[in-house]
This record gives structure tokens, C-alpha cells and sequence, in this order.
């Protein structure tokens, strides 16, 4: 069973990359860019670890609805790559950048990777369990536990990246706009 569990949360950490692959692939114009990374900027100031979890938790989340969280991750994966591409294309340092590596090659991305593949591997064991007519009694416990691991997870990540956007500058919060 744990054998079972590790293969479907792998795949989904794949179909998360996959969307946010696909999302920082899309095309987007200068001005629809221009836009969104001045909306962010808005969205963001002031932000605090608290701020940054409250956010993802709220993304985070709704993945473990049975079958909704599967679209739900896979569209936000595919959204935080169009992100991505957004802030790439008002900040060509970036560009330098592949565009996973923002997710692999930074702590707080690796475990909010792992939070969302948590909850959207879930959200497949969950609708599967009701396609198989069983009982979702016994998969409280187990989706209780896992909800716990992703908050603690993300709250960890949230610390992590305002850590680093306080040490490192707010670079990517806050980019040039050209």
C-alpha cells in the first residue's frame, strides 16, 4: 500500500511540473504581463510569512476535494507558470532561469511542490475510493494526517521564503517593470 501511495504522489509532483511547464510556455503580451506583475506587486506589499502561508494554504487546500483538487492544482501549477513567465518577460534576468528551477532549486518551492502533489494525489485516492464504492470513513485518518503534513509544510516554506526574500532582496516580488 505504501508502495501504491509513493508511486501516485510521484506522479502528480510530474502532472504539477507538467502544468507549470505548460503555463510558463503559454504566450503572453508585454502589456497583459506589464498588468499582472503590477497586480502582484500590489497583491504582495507588506506580505509576511504569515501572509505568504495564509495564501498557499489557501491554494493548497481545496486540492484535497475529491476529483475537483486535481484540476484545481493542476490549473494553479498551470497559473504559477504563466506567472512565471509573466515576471520573465518584465525581468530578463530571469529568463536565465529554466523555469522549474524556480520550484526544484529553492527549498520553499521543493515543499510547496510536495504540499500540492500531497493534496492532489489525495484528491485521486479520495475520488477513487468513491468510484469504487467504498466507504470514505476509512480515509479520514489518512487525509487528516496529510492535511496536517501540508500545513506544516507550507508554513515551513512561508518562513523559508520570506526569509529569503528579507536576506536576498524582493527581486522576484518586486521586479523592474520595463
Amino acid at each position: 500500500m505504501v508502495k501504491k501511495r509513493v508511486l501516485i504522489f510521484l506522479i502528480f509532483i510530474a502532472i504539477f511540473s507538467i502544468a507549470y511547464s505548460a503555463g510558463s510556455a503559454s504566450n503572453i503580451s508585454q502589456q497583459d504581463s506589464k498588468s499582472f506583475v503590477k497586480e502582484f506587486q500590489q497583491a504582495v506589499e507588506g506580505i509576511d510569512a504569515i501572509g505568504i502561508f495564509a495564501h498557499n494554504a489557501s491554494i493548497a487546500l481545496p486540492m484535497f476535494l475529491p476529483g475537483f483538487g486535481i484540476a484545481w492544482g493542476s490549473f494553479a501549477a498551470w497559473s504559477t507558470g504563466l506567472a512565471f513567465k509573466a515576471l520573465v518577460s518584465t525581468t530578463p534576468a530571469l529568463a536565465k532561469l529554466p523555469p522549474l528551477a524556480i520550484i526544484y532549486l529553492s527549498p520553499f518551492g521543493v515543499m510547496e511542490l510536495i504540499a500540492y502533489s500531497i493534496g492532489m494525489s489525495r484528491s485521486f485516492l479520495l475520488i477513487n475510493t468513491l468510484f469504487k464504492k467504498r466507504s470514505l470513513r476509512e480515509e479520514l485518518r489518512p487525509t487528516a494526517i496529510e492535511v496536517g503534513i501540508v500545513i506544516a509544510l507550507l508554513l515551513a516554506a512561508a518562513f523559508i521564503e520570506y526569509a529569503m526574500i528579507e536576506e536576498f532582496g524582493s527581486t522576484l516580488v518586486h521586479p523592474k517593470i520595463h
